[in-house]
């Protein structure tokens, strides 16, 4: 196995390790999944240059790569969803924990904010469905500019998120005066979640259209 598919392999253990730190309760926990985070997502760069750089490129990584990708941004959105606070926040007040049945959770932020993770999974079914019958028939549908902008800012949305959740932690039980700041970060996140669910939905339309031959034959 080379080097570049050992840090596929890593990226994809990362995973569950991001999960853990992201739930468990300590001062602090939030930078570590951050961290942890940020160290997976940098690794779907490096791989790539490593394979592309030294020649290295197999049909493991080419199938371990997006696999890895597609779970780890995944996985992240999704368990945003299981904190609807992450999407609640409002200037003045701390919001910890929101109960399911809680008036809150019904509201639009929530509402908006799940179709997004939805058109985003939706998406990532769609093109890797399109890759596999695309492959069936010798042809190979290589990622675009928008993919890996889209990528980028789905990356970036993530880490904004789980850092103003540190921020939020450390304002409540340490020094109140970060909760604005935390407010600032939260919402370049959300800002950077629209234009991440923006960027998935044009991506996807232009995956579709630029292949529909693939789908024809």
């Amino acid at each position: 196995m080379n080097l570049p598919n050992v840090i596929t392999i890593s990226r994809i253990a990362l995973i569950p390790v991001f999960v853990v730190f992201f739930y468990v309760h300590f001062v602090g926990h939030y930078f570590i999944a951050w961290a942890i985070f940020a160290i997976a997502a940098v690794t779907d760069f490096v791989d790539g240059y490593i394979a592309r750089k030294r020649n290295l490129v197999t049909n493991l990584g080419k199938f371990l790569d997006p696999i890895a990708d597609k779970v780890l941004v995944l996985t992240a959105f999704i368990i945003f969803l299981t904190r609807p606070h992450i999407f609640l926040h409002n200037f003045g007040d701390f919001v910890d924990v929101i109960d399911c049945s809680a008036p809150g959770f019904g509201s639009w932020p929530m509402i908006v904010a799940g179709c997004g993770v939805s058109l985003i999974i939706a998406r990532e079914m769609i093109v890797s469905g399109l890759r596999m019958v695309a492959a069936s028939s010798g042809y190979v549908i290589s990622a675009d500019i928008i993919g890996k902008y889209k990528t980028f800012s789905q990356d970036l949305c993530i880490g904004f998120l789980v850092v103003a959740e540190g921020i939020y932690e450390i304002a409540e039980m340490y020094l109140p005066e970060w909760y604005l700041f935390g407010e600032v970060v939260n919402y370049i996140g959300l800002g950077l979640f629209v234009i991440s669910v923006v960027l998935t939905v044009v991506s996807g339309i232009n995956y579709v259209v630029k292949n529909l031959e693939v789908l024809a034959r």
